[in-house]
């Protein structure tokens, strides 16, 4: 990712989002954090427009919590962006601000407690178990991608929704055309209705259910509608996205993880002797792993506040990087060193304040779930092929590989 001066307004950085290499730094991130922490930018939509950009680990906290920046105000606002369409509806999670955001999450955290992780994990170890005898049968080399990191999420997710496991052949191949970034914009739309015809059917066989069946999400939202809480077109936006987001956000970055830790043999092997370190070290790889390029959704500044020194007036765009906050050296000693030693760790991978991701802690057990699983069946894990021939997908909000071959 390049930066280039903009001559026509000093000061302002035009930001092309270009791939990078593997899972090197953006080196314009790098750059504004060190010399310019509040900066201006311009992305490549909406180009004619401006935006600040934050990067510092406080700054970035400031932006995401305070309620002066609001993501409700985005919607039908112009903001220069990575994305060529305007934002979605104030009806949608990520642009809502509180009361109604809070009250969306009040609802959909019943499915996400720790007991209910507890529950799922097991169902996790048995799907991750029959992945990996998959991977034994096919032999090496095996293409991690297809056999485990795609499957996994989407069938995790599953569980947490609440699809019958005889229904995943069915639902997968529509998850997987709304993700692709070069689906036929008809095939996309035609798996959206599928899939929206899909989970409204599985919420209304939900209603009014006792036991277990109103535990996982697809029973949480019915009875949130049978109680007047939410109304089913709220449900079905909320499980869409869900399902569909979550499990590509897991596939890529728990691909990223096995790569850096091939790539990475003294760390591998330190794993492998030390098992114990898992947890930890899936939170430091969350840290160190850039996982997505450039930035996510901005916020509007709703008064006049003063971020870092610098003075972000009313009604302007502001964008956090939470990368930028993962590298932070007034918070993370040498950051851009992998430690898996590193103790307290409170990086901002999931976000933070309101709009911190929900999946957080089913994230980090489906990681934990595959790395264990992967280091305990294959010793002898390895690439395929050297480094740099792994291809990483190109154009896309999420840096991960394409395919991830490996041998044993």
């Amino acid at each position: 990712m390049t930066s280039q001066p903009d001559t026509a307004t000093p000061g302002v950085h035009t930001w092309n989002i270009d791939d990078l290499p593997a899972l090197q730094f953006d080196p314009l991130l790098a750059k504004l954090l060190a010399e310019e922490p509040v900066a201006r930018i311009r992305l490549p939509y909406f180009s004619d427009h401006e935006a600040w950009l934050v990067t510092r680990y406080e700054d970035v906290k400031l932006v995401t919590s305070d309620p002066r920046f609001s993501r409700e105000e985005l919607v039908d606002r112009t903001v220069t962006s990575m994305l060529s369409e305007p934002v979605a509806s104030k009806l949608a999670l990520g642009y809502a601000d509180p009361p109604y955001h809070t009250k969306l999450r009040k609802v959909i955290n019943k499915a996400f407690t720790g007991r209910h992780m507890k529950r799922l994990r097991p169902m996790a170890e048995q799907t991750a178990g029959e992945l990996l005898d998959a991977v034994e049968r096919h032999g090496p080399p095996a293409d991690l991608m297809e056999l485990l990191h795609k499957p996994f999420p989407l069938a995790v997710i599953g569980d947490l929704l609440g699809v019958p496991r005889e229904d995943r052949a069915r639902v997968a191949p529509w998850t997987d055309t709304i993700l692709s970034s070069t689906a036929d914009p008809a095939a996309s739309r035609a798996a959206r209705a599928e899939v929206r015809a899909y989970i409204v059917e599985l919420l209304r066989s939900r209603s009014g259910a006792k036991g277990e069946e109103s535990e996982d999400l697809a029973g949480v939202l019915a009875q949130a509608c049978d109680e007047g809480e939410i109304t089913e077109d709220v449900a079905v936006s909320l499980a869409t996205i869900i399902m569909v987001s979550a499990a590509h956000a897991v596939r890529y970055n728990s691909a990223n993880m096995v790569y850096m830790l091939l790539t990475h043999p003294e760390h591998l092997a330190r794993l492998r002797a030390r098992p114990e370190l898992l947890p930890q070290a899936v939170d430091e790889l969350l840290r160190h792993i850039p996982h997505r390029n450039g930035v996510g959704l901005a916020r509007i500044a709703t008064e006049d506040v003063e971020v870092g020194g610098v003075l972000i007036r009313q009604g302007e765009a502001v964008y956090a990087s939470y990368l930028t906050a993962n590298r932070d050296p007034e918070v993370f000693e040498n950051p851009e060193v992998l430690d898996f030693d590193r103790e307290a760790l409170s990086h901002l991978s999931f976000g933070h304040g309101p709009h911190h991701c929900m999946g957080a802690m089913m994230a980090r057990m489906e990681s934990e779930v595959m790395l264990s699983g992967l280091l305990t069946r294959f010793p002898g894990l390895r690439l395929a092929e050297p480094p740099e021939k792994t291809v990483f997908q190109s154009s896309g909000t999420i840096r991960g590989p394409q395919s991830l071959l490996v041998t044993w």
